[in-house]
């Protein structure tokens, strides 16, 4: 199937650029751009693409309120944040607001499209060691743990805490499922469990919920 996307930036030359690049991918199709978040929000609710490659600093409305409100009227929305430098506390807020992922605008044509495969495939843009970092920096902000993590941590069981811990760590299901020694299809089930309990979209946000709740220590 077709990946249909759209591509939202304030500058002309980067959305072209992305629409170029994009469109000799064969299963890749650029259905629309958008030069702000107010825009987008309206694009996403005319075209519904399966991913949105989102620009975080756009005049009118930002790229974390316009990813936040996008995915507050469309939970199975995809938005893949673009930032020109990957120590963003910015792309943090994003990841926070239901981002479920991000990229360097330089990044080659090759890992602009696989991030957007990947995303578009219901997996969280988390494997890359810079989005661990990013989390751990911004993470290191908080001086206590956040009350309501905390709360929701007794849901978990002891294994699901692993599997958790884990995913924070920027394990993929079959590297849990080696670490664990169980098959993948239980580790999947378990984070389908872990998300449904912590009421998390994807692995992204799973990684943030465990570093903000000190499960895995910054650093």
């Amino acid at each position: 199937m077709t990946i249909r996307v759209l591509i939202v930036d304030d500058q002309i030359m980067v959305r072209e650029g992305f629409s170029v690049l994009l469109g000799a991918m064969p299963d890749i199709e650029v259905v629309g751009e958008a030069v702000n978040g107010r825009e987008a929000i309206a694009q996403v609710a005319a075209l519904r693409p399966d991913v949105v490659l989102m620009d975080i600093r756009m005049p009118e409305l930002n790229g974390i309120e316009a990813t936040r409100e996008i995915v507050a009227a469309d939970a199975d929305a995809k938005v893949l944040v673009l930032t020109t430098f990957d120590l963003d506390e910015y792309v943090y807020q994003a990841l926070r607001a239901g981002a479920s992922g991000f990229l360097l605008k330089d990044a080659s044509a090759r890992q602009l499209a696989d991030g957007v495969r990947v995303v578009a495939s219901g997996e969280a843009l988390l494997a890359p060691t810079v989005t661990k970092r990013l989390i751990t920096e911004f993470a290191k902000a908080a001086e206590t743990p956040k009350l309501p993590a905390l709360a929701q941590i007794g849901d978990l069981t002891e294994r699901e805490t692993e599997v958790l811990v884990l995913i924070a760590q920027g394990l993929s299901n079959a590297e849990i499922a080696g670490h664990l020694v169980v098959a993948e299809s239980t580790i999947k089930t378990h984070v389908s469990r872990i998300l449904v309990k912590l009421g998390l979209r994807d692995r992204t946000q799973a990684a943030v919920f465990a570093y903000e709740a000190r499960l895995v220590t910054p650093g």
